[in-house]
């Protein structure tokens, strides 16, 4: 799995707790962050392997099985990665590029769609920001509901259980909150 977004979106928050969820399921785990201009704004790509045996934290161009979008525009970044069996799970949310011209939503679906027409567009940030009055708890919106989609084989359970370990105790009702909201969305509807 690859998460890409932008720095100050939490991606090594949600590396840290997919990696131990994989492990409370006794899987072996590799991480790894990449990224160039990693403060608020700049690009972030992680990448996240678990298995029986795993012995590289990379993933190699056309290996992904799950890349997660904290941001569409970051999404084709990961592009390189995909086949035609990956799943994009994408926060429906454009961050405007300093001194560069933003893609719209169709022109990056389209680029997207070249590989993959495995495209799950969810509008987690506005989500968040209407039922929990902020948005930057989107990535782990996110993460819990590709759980709950069963996008990848660790249980709902195992994520609520690592939030717990690696988010900060006063953090933890409203990542809480969060984990039980990604609950109840239900292809483009809550629940």
């Amino acid at each position: 799995m690859i998460i890409v977004g932008t720095g100050g979106q939490g991606l090594i928050t949600l590396l840290q707790i997919l990696a131990e969820a994989a492990l409370i399921e006794g899987y072996d785990v590799k991480t790894s962050e990449l990224h160039g201009l990693s403060q608020r704004g700049g690009s972030v790509e992680v990448h996240i392997r678990f298995g029986k045996e795993i012995y590289s934290p990379l993933i190699f161009p056309g290996k992904a099985n799950l890349i997660l979008g904290l941001e569409m525009q970051e999404a084709l970044r990961a592009y390189s990665f995909a086949n035609s069996g990956t799943t994009f799970l994408l926060n429906k949310e454009i961050t405007p590029i300093p001194m560069a011209k933003s893609l719209s939503e169709k022109e990056i679906l389209k680029n997207l769609n070249k590989i993959n027409k495995n495209i799950i567009l969810v509008p987690a940030g506005k989500i968040c920001k209407e039922k929990l009055g902020t948005e930057v708890v989107a990535g782990i919106y996110l993460i819990s509901l590709a759980a709950f989609l069963g996008l990848f084989p660790i249980k709902p359970a195992s994520i609520l259980k690592a939030i717990g370990k690696v988010i900060p105790k006063k953090y933890l009702p409203i990542n809480h909150k969060t984990f039980k909201l990604a609950k109840s969305y239900e292809g483009g509807k809550e629940k």
